[in-house]
């Protein structure tokens, strides 16, 4: 299934995409795409109802993030060897864990922020996992069987903030806007082989990052369950998984984000981000 959050920001409903791709309101099923929802029994309720039967939604509606009340928001740095490189960094021996505020959390369309004193924002499309039951000291073999599913993730980061003010990588990573995932949450049966899964990444039409999940120095499994050796891992907190090479820090000259940009990102089976630019003091 491929299940979306549609409607204003703060208002978000609901719904499925079917087969033809049209959104349908799933708000007389469920109230949200949320914890209460993400474990099996929510899902294989959704799956049973047939979408046809349900309101169709308006085309041009606005997608929120898939998952509404994410409580943590993980993330895995340096996690391909050759993104690793272009960062002039050794490839980590185990998964490098930061997080990104929940706060900056949006959905897949909306306009991205350039914060304030930003001069080095950059751009990594990435794939997130959705998790669905409580993972707590889980092994690799069973550590899959905890995610509802994944989405796209558009890791932005501020590299100054990041790398050059000291402390962890948190301040650079969880800016307002810093998250926009989605546009769908599509479950793990769907998704199938989530180790190969085409990504890319554009910027004013110019292809920056292409690459593939089977490229991860840490697979899906791995990662889940190495967080939950840390962290008790609830339904619906997100972890996003790194990013393949062509991010503007490792260019030669670099480059960065600027107010104007658009930034295109996709990945296969999980649909395309499409973001522009802003001021950070934006109406």
């Amino acid at each position: 299934m491929k299940l979306v959050r549609f409607g204003p920001a703060g208002a978000e409903r609901p719904g499925i995409v079917d087969v033809g791709g049209r959104v349908r309101d799933l708000s007389g099923i469920v109230s949200d795409i949320d914890a209460a929802v993400l474990g099996p029994d929510g899902l294989n309720r959704i799956a049973a109802v047939d979408p046809a039967s349900l309101p169709l939604v308006d085309e041009d509606v606005r997608f929120g993030p898939p998952v509404a009340n994410t409580r943590q928001f993980l993330a895995i740095g340096l996690n391909f060897s050759d993104h690793a490189a272009e960062s002039n960094l050794p490839v980590p021996a185990e998964p490098i864990l930061f997080t990104k505020g929940v706060s900056c959390i949006q959905g897949c369309t909306d306009d991205v922020r350039k914060p304030r004193g930003s001069t080095k924002m950059d751009w990594e499309v990435e794939l997130a996992i959705v998790i669905g039951t409580r993972a707590r000291y889980v092994e690799k073999d069973k550590a899959l069987d905890h995610v509802a599913g994944y989405m796209i993730c558009d890791d932005l980061s501020e590299r100054n903030f990041q790398n050059e003010r000291g402390g962890s990588w948190d301040k650079g990573k969880g800016c307002e806007t810093f998250g926009p995932l989605g546009p769908w949450l599509v479950t793990r049966d769907e998704v199938g082989d989530v180790q190969n899964l085409g990504m890319w990444l554009d910027v004013n039409g110019e292809r920056m990052q292409t690459g593939n999940s089977a490229t991860m120095i840490f697979d899906c499994a791995t990662i889940v369950s190495y967080v939950s050796q840390f962290i008790v891992l609830q339904p619906g907190d997100v972890i996003t998984t790194g990013t393949p090479p062509g991010v503007g820090m490792g260019m030669n000259p670099q480059r960065f984000l600027k107010e104007g940009d658009v930034i295109e990102l996709g990945i296969e089976k999980l649909g395309v981000q499409r973001h522009k630019v802003i001021a950070w003091d934006a109406a």
